[in-house]
């Protein structure tokens, strides 16, 4: 009698519930052991401030000349079409002095949707910037300040203390904060920048180009609060557990500015720096007619006490374009 053929024994296969189960514990286990820079830089908002786009070339000639500005970096960009009307050394290593307060406004806008939110300003949040002759807003320790207030304070008198508030609401630490400057640059395209700190204060290791901090400044101004800020002259704040009567802060640049006009337009906001290393330095946007316009200067001989050279170049370079 023939023997019926064996069947193959079928090899049992794990329920779906355990195979999910084992896909979690190893998502969970990779994060875990992810690259701290990785894990900081996946809390920065889904929500995207405009779209990011590179700069062109200009494909006319320009009568803008270089050769008399004072700063010994520059770069004029359209904002319209992102056309860069003017360099020079623009791709070069800079320090970026209070310019680096740009990338602290915009993530801050980005990762705290509650402009009312309180913060507390802590003892440590001042530690080291007197020594280092921060610039400030003029809060105290243990003040509690609203979000928006800290914005303006970063922009308008260039705060270091509202600077490290902010970073320290966001990411634990200014040190952390930074990390997700550095993710923030890369994402945008600005790969000769590296950032140290929140504030702009003097480290090697806190570089940018003229260049890459236009295409920080084109992508801020896209958000109608980064503008808003921006281009504000003063802010006064509500009373505060250290301030009853609030506290009222001025643009560095308006300051400088005072009456002075350009041809066919006018300076419409920007954000001044300085330190030693990096000389005076200025970013800021213009309308002259029907278009809008940014500058970035850096490098400029003097400090906070001489001339201002670089708010003479900016009125220079504008006036140029109001006369074409």
């Amino acid at each position: 009698m023939a023997q019926r053929p064996r069947r193959k024994k079928r090899k049992s296969k794990p329920p779906m519930l355990l195979l999910l189960l084992l896909l979690v514990v190893i998502a969970v286990l990779g994060y875990k052991y992810l690259p701290e820079s990785q894990q900081l830089a996946e809390k920065i908002s889904g929500d995207r401030t405009g779209t990011v786009s590179q700069l062109k070339p200009e494909t006319r000639p320009t009568s803008l000349s270089v050769g008399r500005l004072n700063s010994s970096q520059a770069i004029l960009v359209r904002l319209k079409d992102q056309k860069i009307l003017m360099g020079k050394g623009s791709e070069e290593k800079i320090y970026p002095a209070s310019l680096t307060k740009i990338m602290t406004a915009i993530l801050a806008i980005e990762n705290l949707p509650n402009l009312q939110e309180k913060i507390r300003l802590s003892q440590a949040t001042f530690q080291g910037l007197y020594q280092a002759n921060a610039s400030m807003t003029g809060f105290q320790p243990e003040e509690q300040v609203s979000v928006m207030d800290l914005l303006y304070g970063v922009m308008l008198p260039s705060g270091a203390e509202s600077c490290v508030g902010l970073a320290e609401r966001i990411a634990g630490s200014e040190r952390k904060f930074a990390l997700l400057m550095n993710q923030k640059a890369a994402e945008l395209g600005m790969n000769h920048t590296h950032f140290e700190n929140a504030t702009g204060l003097h480290a090697e290791n806190h570089y940018t180009t003229v260049k890459d901090l236009a295409v920080l400044l084109s992508y801020a101004l896209q958000n109608d609060l980064f503008r808003e800020v921006f281009t504000a002259s003063r802010h006064s704040t509500p009373p505060t557990n250290k301030h009853p009567g609030g506290i009222t802060f001025y643009s560095t640049m308006f300051s400088v500015l005072g009456s002075s006009k350009i041809a066919g337009g006018e300076i419409l906001g920007g954000k001044t720096g300085y330190t030693d290393e990096a000389g005076l330095c200025l970013a800021s946007l213009a309308q002259v007619g029907k278009e809008q316009y940014i500058l970035i200067t850096a490098g400029a001989k003097g400090n906070h006490d001489s001339e201002q050279y670089n708010v003479s170049d900016a009125l220079a370079v504008y006036n140029s374009l109001g006369k074409e």
